[in-house]
């Protein structure tokens, strides 16, 4: 993949994840992908756990924005660094804004790992 490819896959997750497209984001994960929330202790492995975590991080929001990124792609490795801010709207009307950065690796041009660091609490709740 070439770095433009690289920013085009972080691009098209964020799409589905700020649009709560399960099957856009599938298309981007490998089907043994691993997620985790290294900030907060969190392991998820395969498309159904990972998808479960999206389900419940879009009912328990209004509505989820990533914007602001800066990639930092490596081809070579099959590796893409991504700063970016998170803005969660909540049903209450309120908002979290947060500064991330996700650490994702590639195989056959899709996610096989995602680590995401995130400032403040887990908006990615397991419970």
């Amino acid at each position: 993949m070439t770095k433009q490819d690289m920013v085009d896959l972080v691009e098209r997750y964020f799409y589905g994840v700020d649009r709560a497209d399960i099957d856009v984001i599938r298309e981007t994960l490998t089907h043994d992908c691993v997620f985790t929330v290294e900030t907060h202790d969190v392991t998820l492995v395969g498309i159904e756990e990972i998808e479960r975590m999206f389900n419940r991080l879009w009912t328990n929001h209004a509505s989820v924005r990533h914007q602001d990124f800066v990639h930092v792609p490596d081809p070579d490795a099959r590796r893409i660094a991504v700063r970016f801010s998170v803005i969660n709207s909540h049903h209450d009307g309120s908002r979290t804004h947060k500064s991330n950065c996700n650490f994702f690796e590639i195989r056959d041009a899709r996610f096989s790992r995602v680590a995401v660091y995130m400032a403040g609490e887990n908006t990615l709740d397991l419970s």
